[in-house]
């Protein structure tokens, strides 16, 4: 008796897996899927990608910018439009493009619009120190002759 008990609920329990299985693989219609259109220009809400570039001022004007650096090691040049909405800061004061010279070294964040670099925010960095290259030397004792 046990034994068909056994067996009973062993057949059971196979009959519920196999039911619990069909159910989960029956096939549904495909949807539509939706074609997106891209927009033709971007939205207005959306700013643009924001870059970095670091070097020294070649020329500087009203309108633009010419900054010299390194990209991945090579040599390069950028030359970047300035807007009334661009921020240009030397120690710690807000200037004009035209106010900055050659020579300057410069951090610039930009975007792009157009096919041209238009410059966000300009930070002239103060310049390096060089390196001592002297030690300072000892003071002789006067004292001793």
């Amino acid at each position: 008796m046990k034994k068909l008990i056994a067996l009973l609920m062993g057949v059971a329990f196979v009959a519920g897996l196999s039911g619990t299985a069909l159910a989960q693989s029956t096939t549904t219609a495909p949807k539509e899927e939706k074609k997106m259109e891209k927009p033709a220009a971007m939205p207005a809400d959306k700013k643009p990608a924001a870059h970095n570039a670091s070097g020294t001022v070649k020329t500087a004007a009203a309108d633009n910018i010419v900054v010299a650096g390194k990209t991945k090691g090579k040599d390069s040049k950028w030359t970047f439009s300035v807007d009334p909405k661009t921020k240009i800061r030397k120690a710690g004061k807000d200037i004009s493009a035209a106010d900055l010279a050659a020579g300057d070294n410069v951090s610039v964040r930009y975007h792009e619009d157009a096919g041209k670099n238009v410059a966000d925010a300009v930070t002239v960095r103060a310049a390096k120190k060089p390196a001592e290259t002297t030690k300072a030397e000892p003071k002789k004792d006067e004292t001793k002759k």
